[in-house]
């Protein structure tokens, strides 16, 4: 056969990607054509997306897409972060740069929710998490202080069918992407009127939902032409990043769990049915939605952030350092020296998260870290014992033991961090492929397109296509003292 050209975009919460794909019939290939920075945008005390930025982004990844490969892709694929929207008026003309998850306007949010529809009810009816960021409410904060915006609105569409739509015109909503937002049915996999009404939130907002590995339409014909390309279809793919990630996961044991791990970091199992029962929600276990009908049963953790914010600080002030080089200055740092909740709310917002780190470490009685090694160390120990514990609470809600880790990603390249949470798990942690999200966007397109069946053959193409490595559990006691005193530091504090 002909090999298959696709294209992935892929839009992560700090810089996006166009992926280019080629499948010769049992194995994927994939180059990058296009990477850029992202980040929110600061405008009158709000944080926002620059949409008309991404778009240009879009258009040159299609361009260099087709210089490299000599032609078009046979289809383009949009995954993005969850939660965030755009919203369109009745004329379909954008109303405004979609809100970013982490703008403020949602602080105190639980408890308007919660006064309109219980916690218990609106998560036994949902399955997702509470989180500030979710899209109820930040919808909610909307209907509250901007109510005439609400009003004017004509359609919501969630980030990767808003980018969608402005390539297309074509409105839709996917299911994975649509899940994040804490206002779909678990059950009925569609928009809960329950909520929506208790909300006040009007139906009229939203368009029906479609599964992933459909036709959402084809590029505009004036986009095309300026991106040198023919009108080729755009698919609604998994359009959830971490959907996308699962997809490429290439778990061979039966109970083996998935770490999507970067900026954030998202780490549960595929189940046929949601978990929504209290250890679920006191745990604050959400469940998503994901190809084929799965549920993405799954814990948030704050991920790679505080260490990608320490950075920041650090490049502004002068001390330019590469991941890799903080990697290793924390390997050679003291181990066990001091802990973090990585989900404290105090690490949540962008700041001077040095200074935050050292402030928890003095709070809970322990000393701050004093360098760049040691505060990279502190987090990433943290990290890997939050895993445990997310483990043990996935153990505990489904009642089964979890085998083995695969950690998919751009932190399964964390060798440092891949070996401390194989310690910490005392379970064989398998990690690879980086490119997972980007990687299982370009399979649900290959299963659209008909060239693959389901996904047992999709994740029999990662297998095939991408290395992997296997990291085993070392020093059983010293990291189940480490363990004990980590909680006791971190988890249990009043």
């Amino acid at each position: 056969m002909n090999p298959v050209q696709l294209l992935a975009f892929d839009f992560g919460a700090s810089s996006g990607r166009a992926i280019r794909g080629t499948f010769d019939g049992s194995r994927l290939s994939i180059a990058g054509s296009h990477q850029f920075p992202n980040g929110p945008i600061e405008l009158q005390g709000h944080l926002y997306w620059d949409l008309l930025r991404f778009l240009q982004e879009i258009q040159e990844g299609i361009r260099k897409s087709k210089r490299e490969s000599g032609s078009p892709p046979a289809s383009v694929g949009i995954d993005t972060w969850g939660v965030d929207y755009g919203l369109l008026d009745r004329h379909g003309d954008l109303m405004g740069n979609p809100y970013h998850y982490r703008d403020r306007r949602t602080e105190g949010m639980f408890e308007q929710a919660f006064h309109r529809m219980p916690r218990t009810e609106l998560f036994q009816r949902t399955g997702i998490a509470f989180q500030p960021f979710n899209t109820l409410f930040q919808l909610l904060s909307m209907r509250l202080q901007k109510p005439e915006e609400l009003d004017r609105a004509g359609t919501l569409l969630m980030m990767p069918d808003l980018l969608a739509y402005a390539l297309t015109g074509v409105k839709g909503t996917e299911y994975t992407d649509a899940s994040t937002s804490q206002l779909l049915d678990v059950s009925s996999h569609t928009w809960s009127t329950e909520v929506l009404s208790a909300m006040d939130l009007p139906r009229s907002l939203f368009t029906d939902i479609t599964q992933p590995g459909t036709v959402r339409g084809l590029l505009r014909e004036s986009f095309a032409a300026d991106s040198g390309v023919p009108p080729v279809p755009v698919l609604a793919v998994a359009g959830h990043d971490t959907a996308s990630a699962v997809v490429a996961v290439p778990m061979q044991r039966a109970r083996s769990a998935y770490l999507s791990s970067g900026t954030w970091s998202l780490l549960g199992i595929e189940t046929p049915t949601p978990q929504v029962d209290s250890r679920a929600m006191e745990s604050n276990f959400t469940n998503e939605g994901g190809f084929g009908g799965q549920i993405r049963l799954l814990r948030n953790v704050m991920g790679l952030w505080m260490v990608q914010e320490c950075k920041r600080e650090w490049d502004a002030g002068g001390t330019v350092l590469e991941f890799d080089e903080l990697v290793h200055m924390a390997g050679q740092s003291k181990p066990f020296a001091c802990f973090v909740d990585p989900d404290a709310q105090l690490f949540y917002a962008p700041g001077p998260m040095e200074n935050r780190i050292k402030e928890f470490c003095r709070q809970t009685g322990q000393t701050a870290p004093s360098t760049q090694g040691a505060i990279v160390r502190c987090v990433y120990e943290s990290l890997a014992l939050k895993y445990r514990w997310v483990v043990d609470r996935l153990e505990e809600i489904t009642g089964a033991r979890i085998e083995e880790l695969v950690i998919v990603g751009g932190g399964a390249r964390n060798v440092l961090l891949n070996q401390l949470t194989a310690n910490a798990l005392q379970r064989t942690v398998t990690a690879g492929p980086s490119e997972a999200t980007a990687v299982g966007n370009l399979l649900v397109q290959l299963h659209a397109l008909g060239e693959l069946q389901g996904i047992e053959q999709m994740r029999e193409v990662v297998r095939a296509s991408f290395p992997t490595t296997s990291y085993t559990p070392e020093a059983p006691e010293l990291w189940a003292g480490a363990y004990d005193q980590f909680k006791a530091l971190t988890l249990n504090r009043a």
